[in-house]
């Protein structure tokens, strides 16, 4: 008899779908079907283990994983089960599932019941109002660095009250403006980005019946890309999950890419020790890179420090081995990368199957310098992560 959940795992996701401890991290490399065991760990809860789907939360870092999450689930479950039993399920980023919580409880968390949330520019415009209420002149002080400064005392718990005056002359000169923001916030009503995350930690935190509540309902949390989860996320979840709770945390020490913004890594090291009788499985087997890349992948990543350690391997090809060209300087780099792109043209490739990656905004002009002299029609496409763009041929 077939098992339409079980049966297209590997060995190791399946060890992870239908784990029994409480508390399991599974150490997701790159392309080793991550959302599939998500997703494939609700389906068994609900299906094997008669767990309600009412009765799970699952996090995702994105609204765009959400919705791909409950349309992977929707199919697992068949159209029956799916249109009785998803409405229940709570499913989305940190963001929206703390905005559903205030929305819903608006009066405990101290907020009127259509409390407005300001995206970052419009936070940024409010700053700059606080700064010239202070006379405090913008060349000096920064609205960004600002803004920067007090999302992270926000991700740290900390309100203004909670400052204290340490010497740091940027800090003490902040600390005031940080109080005034918080002030006007409160009487119009504006929540941030940010204060969504710390009014709900708070909300659960100092309300015993409701964080009890929700503690009885949800049975089992899981989170996606834990490894990105910063100080307050990670307060956020442990309040929800409590003691008798489960979890399931799916997360990668080797792609924690935004330190930048408040994400630490030492969650996923730390979680084990909070978490007790944690069940630690390793998805290693990669379906979406060849032999050689992943060779070269697990050759400079082994190279970090405190990793808890894993290596990846497929079972599909080798593939061409990586080619590497020291350039003497910008030019005759990006002159090489395009005799590249001609050749492979000639050899029959679509030139839409051509990319160009590179790592810094001002490496772009000497690559688009010679790809206008070759005559190859091009478009710049940016990604999610600040910085990272790349060139996509027409």
């Amino acid at each position: 008899m077939t098992n339409k959940i079980l049966d297209p795992l590997n060995e190791a996701q399946r060890e992870a779908v239908t784990s029994p401890s409480l508390a399991t991290l599974v150490l997701a490399g790159a392309g080793s079907g991550k959302t599939r065991v998500l997703t494939h760990r609700m389906a068994w809860l609900h299906q094997e283990q008669g767990l309600s789907l009412h009765s799970m939360l699952a996090v995702t870092f994105t609204n765009k994983a959400a919705g791909e999450m409950r349309q992977r689930l929707s199919t697992l479950l068949g159209p029956n089960e799916a249109s009785s039993g998803l409405g229940g399920l709570w499913v989305g980023t940190f963001h929206s599932l703390s905005n559903r919580l205030l929305r819903m409880h608006h009066q405990e968390a101290n907020l009127p019941s259509s409390f407005q949330i300001l995206d970052s520019d419009d936070q940024l415009r409010l700053v700059k109002r606080m700064l010239r209420e202070a006379n405090m002149d913008e060349t000096r002080w920064p609205p960004r660095m600002v803004a920067g400064l007090i999302n992270g005392w926000k991700e740290q718990g900390l309100r203004a009250r909670h400052l204290a005056t340490s010497g740091d002359h940027l800090n003490d000169a902040i600390m005031p403006v940080y109080q005034a923001y918080e002030d006007i916030c409160q009487r119009g009503g504006l929540v941030d980005f940010t204060e969504l995350l710390l009014r709900a930690t708070e909300l659960l935190r100092d309300h015993d019946t409701l964080r009890q509540h929700y503690q009885r309902r949800f049975r089992q949390v899981l989170i996606d890309e834990f490894q990105d989860t910063n100080s307050l996320q990670y307060a956020w979840a442990r309040l929800l999950v409590g003691e008798d709770n489960g979890i399931f945390a799916v997360g990668d020490d080797d792609q924690s890419i935004y330190g930048w913004r408040g994400a630490k890594i030492e969650h996923i090291h730390d979680f084990a020790r909070d978490f007790s009788n944690t069940h630690l499985v390793r998805l290693e087997q990669n379906y979406r890179s060849t032999g050689h890349i992943l060779d070269a992948a697990n050759a400079i990543i082994m190279r970090n420090q405190g990793r808890l350690g894993k290596t990846l391997w497929t079972e599909g090809e080798r593939g061409q081995p990586i080619r590497y060209y020291l350039a003497f300087n910008e030019q005759d780099e990006a002159y090489f990368v395009t005799l590249q792109i001609e050749q492979a043209v000639r050899d029959g490739l679509p030139r839409s199957d051509c990319a160009i990656l590179y790592r810094a905004n001002a490496q772009s002009r000497a690559i688009e310098e010679a790809l206008i002299r070759a005559g190859l029609p091009y478009r710049v496409r940016r990604f999610a992560i600040p910085g990272l763009r790349r060139f996509a041929f027409l």
